[in-house]
This record gives structure tokens, C-alpha cells and sequence, in this order.
């Protein structure tokens, strides 16, 4: 998903609850609408991207996540990660594989792409493969210590899931996981290992904009 679209897209604003707020967007082609959420953290920029190179505390913090995995990570920056999603009985879970990118954006921020490769495993009879992902998380260093957060995703369930259904239902992803990151991020109990290979593509620093 190209950043720049994905954040000056057609959004509407839909909620805000706790200093998020979550936005939906129709997506061409698509009866499953687009969300994106927005939420300032008061955490050292660092320690967000190691957050999301801590693998082992997703289920911390991605909402409803049974069952995660690293499938691959050929190039340094880039993982294919594998990832079963609880939904409502009778409905088989989720399962989503995707591939993640860290890149650096404008202005300092750092973006995290994500893209659906659904084909990179045989798919299995218990869980119902999404086709259709793409997403970016984008994270942009503020003054004062803080760190504004942008979760943008478009998922297509699947066609057993009526599409009025799925829109009712998009905007607990972005709001419940921002809430719970935000949750770890800020508990000074949590230090999550620096991920060295960052040093060798991105240069991220502590430096706070607009402060000598």
C-alpha cells in the first residue's frame, strides 16, 4: 500500500474514543470498507519500532490474534508473517499471511507495509484463507517525547462473511489494538529488545523535532 495514498485518502470520520480515532474509507472494487485509526503515545520512538520486531508479545496487543508466526525474513526488513484471527462461532478463524517491510518515510517517520500473499502455504480445511490484504502502519515522532501512531488496513474477510457485517465490525480492529499497544508501549515494565538490523538500513534516533 503506497503511503502517501493511504493517509490523504477520501477517509470519514467515525469515532473517537480515548484519544483514538478510528476513519473508514470505500475501497474500489471492494463492499468491505478501509480503516484507519489515530492515536498519540508518550513512548521513546525506538522503543515502538522494537515493539513491533517483538514477535512473541503480538498477542498483547493485535486484536482477537489466536496464533502467530515468522515464516520468513530473507531480507532483513522484510518478514513473512502468518497470523490466525478468532471470529464468531460457526465461522472458521482467519488465517492471514502477509508480508511486512520497515521503511523510512517523510519527515522522519518510519512506515510499516504490509501486503497479503495468501498463496505462500497450502491453505488448510480448519481455517478460512484471507485473499485480500494490504495495510501500513506509520509512525511519526512528535515534540515532548511522543509518538503519533497511523494504522491503515483494508481486509476482505471472506465471502462467508456478509460485507454489511464486516463494516459493523472493522472499526474494534484499529481501536482495540491501538488501545492495547498503547498499553504496553507505556508500561515502563515492558523493554523489548532493540532489533540491531535496523542500525544497518534506517538511521532512528531519540532526537525529538524542534528541541536543540
Amino acid at each position: 500500500m503506497d503511503v502517501a495514498t493511504a493517509l490523504e485518502g477520501n477517509w470519514d470520520f467515525r469515532v473517537e474514543h480515548k484519544g483514538i480515532r478510528v476513519f473508514s474509507s470505500k475501497v474500489p472494487g471492494s463492499p468491505v470498507l478501509g480503516f484507519k485509526g489515530e492515536a498519540e503515545f508518550k513512548v521513546p520512538f525506538r522503543k515502538l519500532v522494537s515493539l513491533f520486531h517483538d514477535f512473541r508479545s503480538y498477542g498483547r496487543w493485535v486484536h482477537q490474534l489466536a496464533e502467530m508466526e515468522v515464516l520468513d525474513h530473507n531480507d532483513e526488513l522484510e518478514y513473512v508473517i502468518r497470523q490466525v484471527i478468532n471470529t464468531p462461532w460457526p465461522m472458521p478463524k482467519r488465517e492471514m499471511i502477509v508480508r511486512t517491510g520497515l521503511h523510512a518515510s517523510e519527515a522522519g517517520a518510519v512506515a510499516l507495509t504490509m501486503q497479503g500473499v495468501p498463496d505462500y502455504l497450502p491453505p488448510r480445511t480448519d481455517l478460512h484463507r484471507v485473499r485480500e490484504t494490504r495495510g501500513v502502519w506509520v509512525f511519526m515522532p512528535l515534540e515532548g517525547g511522543k509518538v503519533h501512531v497511523t494504522f491503515v488496513m483494508h481486509m476482505n474477510p471472506g465471502s462467508d462473511v456478509p460485507p454489511a457485517l464486516s463494516n459493523a465490525a472493522l472499526f474494534e480492529v484499529p481501536y482495540y489494538s491501538l488501545q492495547k499497544m498503547r498499553i504496553l508501549a507505556e508500561d515502563a515494565s515492558y523493554k523489548p529488545d532493540w532489533p540491531k538490523v535496523v542500525d544497518n538500513h534506517l538511521h532512528i534516533s531519540e532526537d525529538i523535532p524542534g528541541t536543540p
